[in-house]
């Protein structure tokens, strides 16, 4: 009687496995963060991104440890597993095949075309910029689902740092730039050359993530504790307080 019992129940847990339990992530998270992109990520480690990540890991008990390193390297190293996540990411077809992301965007922030008022722009989009167009991007930067497309008729200057995109268009040296609204207007105030560089039209709209390596496995656990800990923010009124006090 006992057999056939202990037979049944190895029976219903083959049939009925346990739901997998997701691991909980450890205390401490190492991030790659961009040094150019103020006012979320700049050289001295400091800006929203790293406030909205720092506060809503602290929440799920999780401290974050952040290396600041060009774009580009930050890419890399979590490519290649050197750090767990890295910062401002935009979630499109071209990065989804090479990181976790969770359900939660740290921010939308959208992005246009910026020109020398010297050398207006003959266009009225980007699908009308004249073909052969030297554009001036920074390098490693995603900018949208469709900008594979555009940039077949568009020739890439391809740099490290907004402040190294606005000298290309004071000096001429290319037609156009694409920059983060948010980002631009820092910097063009920063540089003092707001009424020599103006902003033509819209490239795209993106939601900005913290990305996590698919080489490590606490992505998924911490992937959820992140999205946990800004859900919280945003019903505690706290992500908005980061938001206002940056001036988003």
């Amino acid at each position: 009687m006992r057999s056939g019992i202990i037979a049944a129940l190895f029976c219903f847990i083959y049939i009925f496995p346990p739901a997998p339990v997701l691991a909980k992530p450890q205390n401490k998270v190492l991030l790659a963060a961009e040094d150019s992109w103020p006012p979320f990520a700049d050289r001295t480690g400091q800006g929203l991104s790293h406030q909205l990540i720092a506060a809503a890991f602290s929440i799920e008990r999780i401290q974050v440890e952040s290396l600041v390193v060009p774009y580009s390297r930050a890419l890399m190293m979590a490519r290649k597993g050197q750090v767990q996540g890295v910062f401002n990411v935009t979630r499109e077809r071209s990065t989804e095949a090479d990181f976790l992301f969770g359900e939660e965007p740290l921010f939308i922030a959208n992005a246009s075309f910026y020109y020398n008022k010297n050398r207006p722009l003959n266009a009225q989009n980007k699908w009308q910029l004249p073909r052969g167009s030297v554009v001036g991007v920074i390098k490693g930067y995603e900018y949208g689902d469709e900008f594979a497309k555009l940039s077949k008729q568009l020739q890439l200057v391809q740099v490290a740092s907004q402040e190294q995109l606005l000298n290309l268009l004071l000096l001429n040296r290319i037609d156009a730039a694409i920059m983060f609204d948010k980002v631009a207007e820092g910097v063009i105030k920063r540089m003092g050359v707001k009424e020599e560089i103006l902003p033509a039209f819209p490239n795209h709209q993106s939601r900005i993530f913290l990305a996590f390596s698919l080489q490590n496995a606490d992505s998924p656990a911490l992937a959820k504790a992140l999205d946990k800990g800004l859900r919280q923010m945003k019903r505690s009124g706290q992500y908005q307080q980061i938001i206002n006090n940056g001036r988003f």
